[in-house]
């Protein structure tokens, strides 16, 4: 059975100007289940999590400064928006959502997080809407626990994935692998195993060629026992903040080579959904639950 971590404290609460693009959070497992993609059994709401798991990744002063509200209005404001105490509990709970989702790919091969793909927080900062990295989270999770001994992170989403590339940069264990935007957010890029990055404009077939020469080679190099998929959809043409011209058709395609190539070499793959910031909030909704819909396909 496909396993989705989702918790209404994912979508709310939010402040003022931030909750448009976090309506997604409620209306992807809506859609699935309205649609009977899904069943209600799919869904699992995480735990809280703890701190000494949040601290294999992230500075014990920044966590600290996070979980008092002490950050100061300048860290604040590279976040995005005004701190509280229900914005980082929704943040331990993604991450907690994507550990627990390792555990469900293990067993059935893939698993999704609702929310999550927070790419953006570096060892001791958040930047981007991004607090705590729930993929990198998981990963040191895994490897702490001796579950896992090599990881593939691919991110797709059209920004880079800026903190995870700097948590891994020293570990070996670890590749990350970013494609995104080369004139996109964030103006400073950290380096990642494997960065690739796009002009403006780019469209379905010169990203899809991309992706299916560098994912399979990815595969055989690093020879993962996780895999962890970063799918944003603001890749698509649509996308306000994007710069890149993928249809629906194209970033579905793009989910299935991924999907496929972890599936067929016998990887579990976590999927966290990323950006996504369309002004028609449908465009991103059917954006992400079609990546759902290419696991269910491929896997059940």
């Amino acid at each position: 059975m496909l396993k989705i971590a989702f918790d209404p404290i994912y979508a709310h609460p939010l402040p003022e100007g931030h909750r448009f693009p976090m309506l997604k959070y409620e209306l992807i497992p809506a859609q699935l289940l309205h649609e009977g993609a899904i069943t209600k059994e799919n869904l699992f709401s995480p735990e809280p999590l703890d701190e000494e798991t949040i601290l294999l990744t992230h500075d014990a002063e920044y966590w600290k400064q996070l979980r008092d509200l002490t950050l100061s209005p300048k860290e604040q404001r590279r976040i995005g928006f005004p701190l509280n105490a229900q914005l980082v509990q929704r943040e331990i709970r993604i991450a907690k959502g994507t550990i627990d989702g390792c555990y469900f790919a293990m067993q059935n091969g893939v698993a999704f997080n609702v929310a999550g793909g927070t790419h953006h927080a570096g060892t001791n900062w958040g930047e981007g809407f991004c607090m705590l990295n729930d993929q990198a989270i998981a990963a040191n999770h895994l490897l702490n626990k001796g579950e896992v001994e090599r990881i593939l992170i691919i991110d797709l989403d059209v920004h880079q994935g800026n903190g995870t590339a700097q948590i891994f940069e020293q570990e070996p264990r670890v590749f990350t692998f970013s494609m995104h935007g080369a004139n996109n957010f964030p103006a400073r890029k950290e380096r990642s195993d494997l960065d690739i990055s796009l002009p403006d404009g780019v469209g379905d077939e010169e990203f899809l060629n991309i992706v299916n020469d560098n994912v399979p080679r990815l595969i055989e190099q690093v020879r993962p026992q996780m895999t962890f998929y970063l799918s944003g959809v603001d890749v698509l043409a649509s996308d306000k903040l994007g710069k890149l011209t993928l249809s629906r058709e194209g970033c579905q395609e793009r989910d299935r080579i991924v999907l496929k190539n972890c599936k067929d070499a016998g990887i579990p793959v976590q999927v966290s959904m990323g950006g996504g910031y369309s002004p028609n909030i449908k465009d991103i909704v059917d954006a992400h639950c079609n990546t759902y819909k290419v696991a269910l396909d491929l896997y059940f």
